[in-house]
């Protein structure tokens, strides 16, 4: 498995893959995707076995809070499930999160999504606990990503 930075020439093959990870994960623009790969392909990359495309991660550090570093989208190919390319992925963007000095890498879930409720501790990630309300053991935070995108926050500290 290859780990490199998105490349503009895969756009076209990283908006397949997202297309695959709906409800959950929606593809964005070729023009966001362009984005990430100009200005944050440190931390949008993509894995690679034999030549094809079996997963992505987009995530971005903040800039208005350095030490933080935000996993927007994770998306294994279904073909390549269950062979370590979401861990492999997480595993390279802490890496370049520990180079930044940052502290804390996080993401969100849906509350109903299970898979990634089983996937994030099993890679270090803990839900963190909130006062708004629990589904299913996970808690959720209100409004988390604007009105009614209730998230459930999984983070993983750095330091």
């Amino acid at each position: 498995m290859k780990i490199s930075p998105l490349r503009q020439e895969l756009i076209p093959q990283v908006i397949d893959l997202m297309e695959l990870g709906e409800p959950y994960i929606r593809p964005r623009t070729y023009s966001d995707y362009w984005l990430y790969a100009t200005l944050f392909s440190s931390t949008c990359l993509v894995a690679t076995i034999d030549d094809t495309l079996a997963g992505a991660v987009m995530a971005f550090r903040s800039q208005d809070t350095p030490g933080d570093v935000y996993i927007q989208d994770v998306m294994t190919h279904p073909s390549y499930r269950q062979r370590g390319v979401s861990k492999t992925l997480i595993a390279a963007v802490r890496d370049q999160a520990v180079s930044w000095d940052a502290k804390r890498l996080y993401l969100t879930s849906e509350p109903d999504n299970t898979a990634a409720h089983a996937a994030w501790p099993a890679m270090g990630f803990v839900n963190q606990p909130t006062s708004d309300y629990k589904v299913n053991d996970i808690w959720v935070t209100s409004d988390f990503k604007g009105p009614g995108k209730d998230r459930a926050v999984y983070e993983q500290h750095l330091t």
